[in-house]
């Protein structure tokens, strides 16, 4: 143990004393590289939840439980959540820009397949293509964004602007995937992918510089191998629980290897001299409770997004056209609050916006469990609105808290990391979203069983708000203007 901590001491020391010479000054046109990385994180954020607005489409098409159909999401966001990491450290080695271009045409062709697909086996086949594509593109897209702004102040900006996009495509999905399904049907909203990655892939080839670290960090194999096995096996038995049973053999050998897979997870990354889940990032306090915070934010999101698309079309008969238009004010506020919650963030650091966003989580909740079914349709806005503001102010200081600070060499793993926790949240948001709905779903009308069914996912969304404020406060740093701080220590 003590051997291959001097080890990584050494190498670290090493690699801090060799500068790279493709990096030692900032890249031109730095507004054009973020305006290209902002691309790649709109369309893989959002393919994330266009999705969501299809489900009743893809129900009727594939004749499709809602169980089944959670795996078109959750397909996606496991896959993402399991490769990020790894595909952070290879960007890191290998290039991030050579890692970035082929992550656009493996995406694109995930795409295309979706677009094709003719069975819902075919079509969670062809989410997991795009989701390796997307594994591709967003850790080096935040790492050639943190290095492309030396200045702290203007890098906290710009990470900002980066983090919202994350937000705004999420809240744009369902607006941009109920017109395209309303005039075009659901296939549309993956082809529509395919002219917007020739583009990105054109502008990417012309200003995205050649960066990589000096000495990048060695893969880590078993760690890789260990989380992928985690994150599938407690996706799985979430999702499948409610069909098959928590004793059915089939979930306890899920079980089994969750538990078997953390304990490797562990004991790798103690005796590993290059573990996946570096000592520096995972000791650090602010770090874990940004990635914890992206867990249960983007659970809290796709559990409010898969429930409140669902019923919007099955239980108040919405077209999906219409069901988009009724979260239209998500969209807004979330493009309006995130670059003011970049602001701020670069400011005062992340702590407020954070706290500003967890609460608006738990009025989410609450409104949503105490408006009645059938209710006056304008008081649906207000938890619409609650919604937008949780989800404008919670991606930016996230994504600032955790790369500030990082240094150049690991900011592809911490990007990775990060964008780890909040696929995660995704998987899981979809998992629990899809076992609890999916016996409401069965039954001939469904309005007033999904009514009754949406009652304990909002009591989670309060739940998790709660969890989201709780750690704003006690892991969220506040840093002034100007500094860029680890974030390391208590």
């Amino acid at each position: 143990m003590t051997s291959s901590m001097e080890e990584r001491r050494r190498h670290e020391a090493d690699r801090a004393s060799a500068p790279e010479a493709s990096t030692a000054s900032a890249p031109r046109r730095p507004g054009l590289i973020l305006a290209v990385c902002c691309v790649s994180m709109v369309i893989v954020v959002m393919d994330l939840s266009i999705v969501n607005i299809a489900l009743p489409a893809l129900r009727t098409d594939f004749d499709a439980p809602a169980s089944d159909l959670a795996w078109t999401v959750g397909a996606y966001a496991l896959v993402m959540a399991a490769l990020l990491v790894p595909s952070g450290a290879i960007a890191d080695r290998f290039g991030r820009r050579r890692v970035f271009l082929i992550g656009l045409a493996v995406f694109g062709a995930g795409s295309l397949a979706c677009a094709l697909a003719p069975t819902v086996g075919w079509l969670v086949a062809a989410r997991v293509l795009q989701a390796v594509g997307g594994t591709m593109l967003n850790p080096p897209a935040l790492a050639i964004v943190r290095d492309a702004f030396p200045d702290p102040a203007r890098r906290a900006r710009a990470i900002g602007v980066f983090g919202s996009m994350s937000g705004l495509a999420l809240a744009l999905g369902p607006v941009v995937g109920g017109a395209l399904i309303g005039e075009f049907g659901w296939r549309a909203v993956f082809a529509v992918n395919l002219p917007v990655v020739v583009l990105a892939l054109v502008a990417a080839a012309r200003v995205l510089p050649r960066m990589r670290s000096g000495r990048p960090r060695p893969l880590d194999i078993a760690s890789t191998a260990s989380l992928a096995v985690l994150l599938a096996s407690v996706v799985f038995a979430l999702m499948e629980a409610g069909s098959l049973g928590w004793t059915s053999p089939l979930i306890l050998v899920a079980v089994v290897l969750a538990v078997a897979s953390l304990a490797a997870l562990v004991i790798v990354s103690r005796t590993s001299s290059h573990p996946l889940l570096d000592p520096e990032l995972v000791h650090s306090r602010h770090f874990v409770g940004a990635v914890a915070m992206a867990v249960v934010a983007l659970c809290a999101f796709q559990v409010f997004l898969f429930t409140a698309t669902i019923y919007l079309q099955e239980g108040l008969m919405l077209s999906p056209w219409q069901a988009g238009l009724g979260l239209v004010p998500i969209g807004v506020l979330v493009l309006v609050l995130s670059p003011s919650a970049g602001r701020v963030t670069a400011r005062r650091g992340a702590r407020t916006p954070l706290v500003v966003a967890g609460l608006a989580l738990i009025v989410a909740g609450v409104a949503l469990l105490v408006i009645p079914g059938g209710t006056a349709e304008w008081l649906l806005v207000l938890p619409l609105i609650a919604i937008g503001v949780f989800l404008g102010f919670v991606n930016p200081p996230i994504s600032n808290t955790a790369v500030a600070g990082v240094p150049s060499e690991r900011a592809g793993l911490a990007a990775a990391l990060a964008s780890t926790g909040r696929q995660t949240g995704t998987a899981l948001g979809a998992a629990i979203a899809g076992a609890v709905l999916a016996p409401s779903l069965a039954v001939a009308s469904p309005a007033g069983a999904l009514e009754t069914a949406g009652r304990p996912l909002w009591i989670l969304l309060i739940a998790l708000g709660v969890a989201l404020t709780a750690l704003a406060v006690t892991c969220a740093p506040t840093w002034p203007r100007g500094q860029d701080k680890t974030g390391s220590g208590a």
